[in-house]
Order: C-alpha cells, then sequence, then structure tokens
C-alpha cells in the first residue's frame, strides 16, 4: 500500500496546496505553465513543501515526458542515458521533455557538467529540486541557465488544510472515524514539512482500534512519535543524525551499536542501497590499507543486495557491518589524498621530470624526454631508486602508514626501498 503522502499527492495546480507567490492566479510560474512554455529551473526550498509535487504536476499539464533522477543515487551515466531517451522522444519543434533532478545540490561537479549541454540545445527542460542555496551547490554555468524559484514553508492554515482534505477524500481515511481535537502536536513535528505532517497522521491513525473513533490530541501525537520516531523521520534531521551515528559507531570499532543503527535505518524505511553506498564509504575512509578486504566486502555487499533485495539483504548488511566495526582503522589513506591535494593547490602545475616523460616523437627525445628513466622491473626485486616527484616537492611525504599489522609491514618494505628519501 502507497503511503498517504503518496496516495495524496496533488495531480492538478488547482489541488496543490501552498506557494501562492509562485503557482497562484497570476503568480509568475503559473503563468508560464498556463503559457505552456516554462524555462530550465531550480525549485529551492526546505523539505516537505511539494518540490517533486510541483515537477510532476507541470509535466502532466503540458503532457510532456517527464524523467526523474536522484541525485543520492544517480551517475553520469544514469544521466547520459536519460538524455539519450529524451533525445528519442522529441521530434521536430515539440517542447523539450522535462528531466527532474532532486537534491540537485548533491551531484557533483562532473555530473552537472554532464547536464550542460542537454539543457543548452533544448533536449530537455531541467527542473532541479534543493534544500540548500543552489548559488553555493549548483555550478554558475548550469545556475546561469536556469531561473531559481524560492519555495516557502507552508504555513498553518494550508497543513490543517492538508489533515482535512486527507480526513476526508483519503481513500481508506475516509471510512474511518477520526477526527482531529487538536493540531499543535502534529504541526509542530511536522515542522512546515507536508509529507512529514503526512506521515505523522497516517500512524496515528493506525492505531485506531476497530471501530472505535479515534480522537487526535496532542498527548496522543507525542506519546506515539516518541514510540515510533524512526517510522516519520526518515527524510528530515534525524536522517543525517542516524547515518552520522551508523558511521562513527563503525569507526569507533563497536559492532553493537553498528548493528543497531542499522536497525534504526531500516525500520525508518531507508533506502537500502544508501546504507550499501555509505558502507563503502566507511570501508575506505576509516578502515583502509588496515583491512583491504573490507573495501572488497562493501562493494560486494552493495552488489549482493541489489541481486537479492528486500528483505534478505538486510542480513548481508548486517554481515558486512560487523565486519567492517571489527576491523583494525586506518584513515592514511584518505589523509594521503588530502594532503596530496593541498600540496597541488599551493604549488599548482609543477613540470614532470624528463626521466619520466613520455617520447613517442624524435623531437621529444632530442628534448632529453624519458632520458635516464630506469625501468624497475629490469633491477632486482622490481625496485630501484629513483626520482618521481616534481623537483620543487622532491622527497615530500604524503601517506605516512599507520600503527596497525597490514601498513606495519607497508612501512617496513618502503624503509627497505627508501630508506631515508621519505624518511621512513
Amino acid at each position: 500500500m502507497q503511503p498517504l503522502a503518496e496516495r495524496m499527492r496533488p495531480q492538478t495546480l488547482d489541488d496543490y496546496v501552498g506557494q501562492e507567490h509562485l503557482v497562484g492566479k497570476g503568480a509568475v510560474l503559473r503563468q508560464a505553465i498556463e503559457s505552456g512554455r516554462i524555462p530550465s529551473f531550480i525549485l529551492w526550498g526546505p523539505p516537505g513543501v511539494g518540490k517533486t509535487t510541483l515537477a510532476s504536476i507541470i509535466a502532466k499539464t503540458l503532457k510532456r515526458p517527464f524523467h526523474t533522477l536522484s541525485a543520492i543515487s544517480a551517475g553520469v551515466k544514469d544521466i547520459r542515458d536519460t538524455i539519450e531517451i529524451a533525445k528519442k522522444q522529441k521530434f521536430f519543434d515539440t517542447p523539450s521533455p522535462i528531466l527532474f533532478i532532486d537534491e540537485i545540490h548533491r551531484f557533483s561537479k562532473s555530473q552537472q557538467d554532464s547536464l550542460l549541454g542537454a539543457v543548452e540545445q533544448g533536449i530537455v527542460t531541467l527542473i532541479g529540486a534543493t534544500t540548500e542555496n543552489p548559488s553555493f551547490e549548483v555550478i554558475s554555468a548550469l545556475l546561469s541557465r536556469a531561473q531559481v524559484y524560492v519555495l516557502k514553508p507552508l504555513e498553518r492554515k494550508e497543513l490543517e488544510h492538508m489533515v482535512n482534505i486527507a480526513l476526508e477524500k483519503d481513500i481508506f481515511l475516509k471510512n474511518r472515524k477520526v477526527v482531529v481535537k487538536e493540531f499543535e502536536a502534529m504541526l509542530q513535528f511536522s515542522g512546515g514539512d507536508g509529507r512529514k505532517l503526512y506521515n505523522i497522521l497516517e500512524l496515528v491513525s493506525n492505531f485506531q482500534e476497530g471501530d472505535t473513533p479515534l480522537e487526535i490530541t496532542n498527548d496522543l501525537v507525542v506519546d506515539l512519535l516518541q514510540q515510533n520516531i524512526a517510522l516519520y523521520d526518515k527524510d528530515g534531521e534525524q536522517h543525517y543524525d542516524i547515518i552520522s551515528a551508523f558511521i562513527k559507531s563503525i569507526r569507533g570499532s563497536d559492532p553493537n551499536a553498528a548493528v543497531y543503527w542499522l536497525a534504526r535505518m531500516i525500520e525508518g524505511g531507508e533506502d537500502i542501497e544508501f546504507i550499501a553506498r555509505r558502507i563503502i564509504i566507511s570501508a575506505s575512509e576509516d578502515i583502509g590499507l588496515a583491512n583491504p578486504n573490507a573495501l572488497l566486502m562493501a562493494t560486494t555487499c552493495l552488489q549482493a543486495v541489489r541481486t537479492v533485495g528486500w528483505p534478505e539483504s538486510r542480513i548481508i548488511l548486517s554481515q558486512t557491518v560487523i565486519y567492517l566495526a571489527t576491523s583494525p582503522k586506518s584513515n592514511s589513506a584518505y589523509l594521503a589524498i588530502s594532503d596530496a591535494q593541498n600540496l597541488v593547490r599551493e604549488t599548482g602545475n609543477l613540470p614532470v621530470p624528463l626521466h619520466l616523460r613520455n617520447a613517442p616523437t624524435k623531437l621529444m627525445k632530442s628534448l632529453d624526454y624519458g632520458k635516464n628513466y630506469k625501468y624497475s622491473h629490469d633491477y632486482e626485486g622490481n625496485f630501484v631508486k629513483q626520482q618521481f616527484m616534481p623537483d620543487d616537492v622532491s622527497g615530500k611525504k604524503l601517506f605516512e602508514p599507520q600503527a596497525n599489522a597490514a601498513e606495519e609491514k607497508i612501512k617496513q618494505k618502503l624503509r627497505e626501498q627508501w630508506g631515508n628519501e621519505y624518511g621512513y
């Protein structure tokens, strides 16, 4: 069964609640929609105020193909594949298909760059949704090609209207004897988030016993939500707090806490692939070279949960989480790449030493490209000491092995090979 928020999702602008400054009679966005000519634009506003719903309504109103991508799960390949589909849907002077990207602020620069051409050429009309200031999170080239519309938190009268409409029209709730005596607790817990409000209403209504009338009061809402907080807050602030606690428990080598927070996410309805991707990051960032098998297990976990599905995949997640939590920890790889990036920013584009340069032409060889390079496999142990860093940073140590069995072996090997060159 679909959640109440999905069942009550408006299908037309007339049913849409809130954002009168954008879609009310005569408002700027409504005029654009009614004219049939909409620009690419970004909807900026807090969670649960109707960004996704508005994009869907626009596509239905204009009768355009509608493609949706989430920045949490989509990569550059997904973007390119969707653009290719959109190209095939656009004929001659027909309007562009709409590409809706949820949480566009989470896209990397390369992901956003991959959208530019399609937006510029009119292959797609982009509608992005973000809870973050797009001036800071969206690249300037993309931002300059899109309007930004600011959505406001829903007001009390709008939230109360949503509750009353659900009780009157929802296929399940309209047949129940549910009466709202007090709104304050529901409104306070929802925080102006319409989706969260519907989650709360559905949760409370599910505790109705038989045909006994249910009166929703502040005390009832507080009591039920304190017992079931994970069920209504997976997209809110607790979503980020719980994933933070989960990762920190793995990092802190506490398998009991790690499995507990995993269970909290599972019971809260978190996307299992999101959990698996976070596990992969932890395997590299927090365990790294102390146990390289952790990354292999984490990537296998993602593949396995995709193959097996729910509910059995919870066992695979549990196994992987316990393995990571009980593994030795090291962030040496994380620190090394961070230090290397800082060094590059400080020193700029230093020239590659001549002996390391590629020399495919006679001219390059005459300029000593590749001269005196020593081929490591020609030497005992497949190693020979020579300079690989640019002159200005030669001898700069970026990788520092940490105190665990695996990296102690690495450190000993580096000490034998490089001696005092890097201070190992």
